[in-house]
């Protein structure tokens, strides 16, 4: 592959890595008998649905365009989430979906007579218990408006409900899953032996190395064994994690008491959650300041002040026209572009695993008219 021939900026989505973590979760599935969803809103990328489809027992969606996007790209199981359904997108969500979680009994109230008989319902439940690492991305944090917590749980209304679902991981490993466990069968226990199947969100992060898959294989084991239910998991991180990269150009290098390098991409458009998260996006070939001898504070090209990735470190002086590769920018990417300030969306690619590259999507100005 030559990197300097490809037309940035631009998301490269590697086929074989894909299939590698497919792999891992297939595998995780046949040894624990648990069903594993993509989760869609963390990593969907047109260009490999199709494997996806292969390995995975579908997808988890967050809403009508989700629900679509898993029924026409993957056309398998859809499990669709909302905190709230709109009255005028019910039908379809319905039409499209296999299971249906509601955020609140009112919801269920609201759309069971629609629901009911025509796909298998449940209620997204608040276990209150969390390890996430900041509160922006914890289900759980104090005042959530996420799943229903043990206070406002009404056994009364529990007639058609089907399944729990609940969510409280953010890329971690089997001991937090473990420790979310015990608070949801503490507050939720005695409703399990009335369901068909529990799902245990996402946030599951298999594909990292060092997860003890292991333990979370045994996990699923016990549970399904304890209440006879089945057992859904929704990853998103874990499908996309490592499968890709985000190459970009150098247009400038200006000097205010340090050597700041412009790129043609956007940390606040293309990479948002290394602002929100907040989390250092490795540089292929680059370390952190000052343990080489070059350092340079890499920047977006929008006008916002802190569009900025952060401060790197490379072997030689970089050039006005060379690509920089920021590394593992396939999940929570893609699915949160902007075109803040007019930028460009960068283009989709698929590195095959024979080597050649497949443009799958490319983006202009179409892209920012269309949306405003």
């Amino acid at each position: 592959m030559d990197i300097d021939a490809l037309q940035t900026p631009l998301y490269v989505m590697e086929e074989a890595k894909l299939e590698k973590n497919l792999q891992l979760l297939d595998y995780v599935q046949q040894e624990s008998g648990a069903k594993i969803l993509l989760a869609l809103k963390g990593f969907a990328f047109s260009g490999g649905m199709k494997m996806v489809s292969k390995y995975l027992h579908g997808c988890c969606a967050s809403g009508l365009h989700e629900a679509r996007y898993a029924t026409e790209k993957v056309g398998r199981e859809v499990h669709t989430y909302a905190p709230a359904f709109k009255e005028e997108e019910i039908d379809e969500i319905i039409a499209l979906s296999h299971h249906l979680v509601f955020n609140s009994f009112a919801q269920w109230q609201k759309f069971k007579p629609k629901a009911l008989g025509k796909v298998s319902c449940g209620l997204r439940v608040n276990p209150e218990v969390s390890a996430s690492p900041t509160d922006m991305y914890n289900p759980c944090a104090s005042f959530s408006r996420l799943g229903i917590t043990e206070k406002a749980f009404h056994e009364a209304l529990l007639e058609g409900i089907e399944g729990l679902h609940f969510h409280a991981l953010c890329e971690q490993g089997a001991d937090a899953l473990e420790m979310v466990l015990a608070g949801f069968e503490e507050k939720f226990g005695d409703y399990i032996h009335l369901m068909k199947w529990v799902n245990f969100g996402g946030g599951h992060h298999i594909t990292k190395e060092g997860y003890d898959v292991a333990k979370l294989i045994k996990l699923i084991r016990d549970f399904k064994t304890k209440y006879g239910v089945d057992v859904y998991l929704e990853p998103g991180e874990a499908v996309g994690w490592q499968t890709g990269f985000l190459v970009a150009t150098v247009l400038d290098i200006v000097h205010n008491e340090i050597d700041i390098a412009i790129l043609d991409t956007s940390a606040e458009a293309h990479m948002p959650d290394t602002i929100l998260m907040p989390y250092r996006a490795e540089v292929r070939g680059a370390g952190k300041a000052g343990e080489k001898p070059y350092t340079y504070r890499l920047a977006g090209n929008t006008c916002l002040a802190g569009d900025v990735m952060g401060d790197y470190a490379f072997d030689r002086p970089l050039e006005i026209g060379e690509k920089i590769i920021f590394e593992d920018q396939i999940h929570y990417t893609i699915v949160k572009n902007s075109t803040f300030n007019g930028i460009k969306l960068p283009d989709l690619a698929l590195l095959k695993k024979d080597g050649t590259i497949e443009i799958i999507r490319e983006f202009g100005y179409e892209a920012y008219e269309r949306r405003n």
